[in-house]
């Protein structure tokens, strides 16, 4: 099956500062194409991958191309849609500025977990029969915890799956996220993991992030929806997570 060049997106490029992180544009989201938004009466579910850190616009479009074409391979042919944020913060490419960064991309991450969350609620009130899947890779997986934090206990996605998530490793964790993973989320929520993951690792070690789930895996008791498995990807790429990917949804 082709590729879609017109992978539909949600975008909050622009909305936040690459330097600070700071708020510029109090929109919710804004949506391309959007008559392919308008049209969804008979979908039954959509996919939505959020891509990681340094990725400008063409680069996410990149992932969710990856995204679309990996998972029409496993048999999967309902919509691939991508969510595009400014990711590509400043300086994040330098030794000397990496953290500062690393926790401005983090500071945006967070942020727009209540934009997409936003979606999620619009979306459902227009069409509340379709199921919402979320894919995250790297810091794509803050975006989805910060947007089950935002859903406010509605149980809007049917699941999520994160691949070299960055997010610390007792997210899903009763006493932390736990309960919010359980409230928001119908079906379940994966995490591909992997102890050769070095961009992790390097950042693990380095202080830029807390130990991630993506490297060391879940620490404490994790809630009934979580399941992680362990994985071997060439790289911390996502279309190193992609090609072990066996199996979707």
């Amino acid at each position: 099956m082709k590729q879609n060049k017109r992978i539909p997106r949600i975008s909050t490029r622009g909305f936040y500062d690459l330097s600070t992180g700071k708020t510029k544009k109090n929109r919710s989201y804004d949506l391309y194409p959007k008559k392919f938004f308008d049209n969804l009466y008979d979908v039954s579910e959509i996919t939505i991958m959020i891509h990681g850190l340094r990725n400008n616009k063409s680069g996410a479009l990149a992932k969710f191309m990856i995204a679309q074409y990996r998972l029409q391979q496993l048999g999967y042919l309902h919509p691939v849609i991508g969510f595009s944020y400014d990711s590509n913060t400043r300086g994040v490419q330098y030794k000397s500025h990496e953290q500062h960064a690393t926790d401005v991309g983090i500071i945006i991450a967070k942020k727009n977990g209540k934009n997409l969350a936003e979606f999620l609620v619009d979306i459902k009130r227009k069409y509340p029969m379709i199921k919402i899947r979320l894919i995250g890779h790297s810091l794509g997986s803050q975006v989805i915890l910060s947007t089950l934090q935002n859903l406010k206990n509605k149980q809007l996605v049917e699941a999520a799956y994160i691949f070299g998530a960055s997010i610390p490793s007792d997210s899903a964790n009763l006493r932390k996220y736990g309960t919010i993973i359980q409230k928001t989320i119908h079906q379940k929520f994966v995490n591909y993991y992997s102890k050769f993951d070095n961009v992790l690792k390097y950042a693990f070690e380095q202080g830029l992030i807390p130990e991630p789930i993506g490297y060391s895996g879940a620490i404490g008791k994790t809630v009934a929806k979580y399941a992680q498995k362990h994985v071997r990807p060439d790289n911390h790429r996502f279309a190193s997570y992609a090609k072990i990917l066996k199996s979707y949804p």
